[in-house]
């Protein structure tokens, strides 16, 4: 056989070919006529190509004389707050991740409070009659509550809020404090429909606007706010550790509502404790969400209850005077609380920034 000799005239080729069905050969005939086109198309491509002369010359090689700079941001809170696209994706998905497969959705964050506020309008103001000691007891009690939730929800998810997270705090360099105050904007979130529905109930009772009850009312938001951030900072750290401190902090939260003047007057804690000193009164004062609820109800239920006729008995009379007492100076306790909350909301910053790093080991 001579070299020009094509394959397909080849005796082996010519057997093989005389085997195959007519299927088969159709099929092999498409087949080399598609290799056919591709090679036509890879040798049109191959001369539309531009021809690339030799690179001559000395090359040029970069060296960037620093150190080397961890990717994971150092900024604390501050660079939360410049982020705020980010943090608008995270409260989505909190949001999402929260009422997924749920029929009634945001509802059931509203059940939930007014169950409760049932629950306690019957057992203390109906069967214990404080409604007849404290003028506008359902004003006084739905105030307390409305606040006291926004605290709870805020520590209760800022404390899970960074194993919740644990993929993204594994695989992303982004702030970490992120998370905790993603749970605060999710418990705001929550808490701004019950304000609204707070203050239009003010309203139709008559609701007098004071400019020292509107800054008592911002100072009272803001202690809540402040503290409530700080404790999830420092709680969502140590609950990276051990997983316990989030049944710690459930378990405290319950306890939050009876160590505020709200199902009960601060007038009755004051003529209880006050005999013994003052010693325990003022332990009951260093307690912040005790103060922001007085301050707050200083705005809301003190602008409708002052000033209206009180009926009933005499004693009564008295009682419902007594109960519109609040502890005196009662702003500047809300101005040094807030600024030992700012303290501590800084110690909380620092002891997270400590800790962080070894969070993803942890998860």
């Amino acid at each position: 056989m001579s070299d020009d000799t094509s394959v397909d005239n080849h005796p082996l080729h010519q057997a093989a070919e005389d085997r195959r069905t007519p299927a088969q050969k159709r099929s092999a005939r498409r087949a080399d006529a598609k290799v056919r086109r591709f090679a036509k198309v890879a040798a049109r491509q191959a001369d539309a190509m531009p021809a690339v002369g030799p690179m001559d010359g000395p090359r040029e090689v970069r060296e960037v004389e620093a150190p080397l700079v961890s990717p994971a941001p150092t900024g604390g809170l501050r660079e939360v707050f410049s982020k705020r696209y980010l943090l608008r994706l995270i409260v989505r998905r909190e949001l999402a991740q929260m009422y997924s497969a749920s029929v009634l959705g945001l509802i059931w964050s509203y059940v939930q409070p007014a169950v409760r506020f049932g629950m306690y309008f019957f057992i203390m103001g109906v069967v214990l009659e404080a409604h007849r000691t404290v003028p506008f007891f359902a004003i006084h009690l739905f105030c307390g509550m409305v606040f006291v939730h926004y605290f709870t929800e805020t520590f209760n998810g800022g404390t899970r809020s960074i194993v919740q997270n644990r993929a993204l705090v594994k695989k992303m360099a982004m702030p970490r404090e992120m998370f905790p105050v993603a749970s605060s904007v999710v418990a705001l979130y929550h808490t701004v429909p019950q304000m609204i529905l707070l203050a239009l109930i003010c309203v139709i009772n008559g609701w007098h606007i004071t400019m020292g009850g509107l800054v008592a009312a911002v100072l009272g938001f803001s202690i809540i706010l402040v503290f409530g951030t700080a404790l999830a900072l420092i709680f969502s750290a140590c609950n990276v550790f051990f997983r316990d401190f989030q049944n710690i902090v459930a378990t405290l939260t319950y306890f939050v509502h009876f160590m505020v003047p709200m199902m009960y007057a601060y007038s009755r804690v004051r003529d209880v404790l006050g005999n013994y000193g003052g010693v325990w009164l003022q332990l009951y004062l260093a307690n912040p969400i005790a103060v922001a609820t007085m301050l707050v109800q200083r705005f809301f239920w003190y602008g409708v209850a002052a000033g209206k006729p009180v009926s009933g008995t005499a004693h009564d009379i008295a009682l419902n005077r007594q109960a519109l007492d609040f502890p005196p100076h009662l702003l500047w306790r809300g101005v040094a609380t807030l600024a030992v909350c700012l303290v501590l909301l800084a110690i909380a910053q620092r002891i997270f920034s400590r800790l962080e790093n070894k969070f993803p080991e942890r998860l």
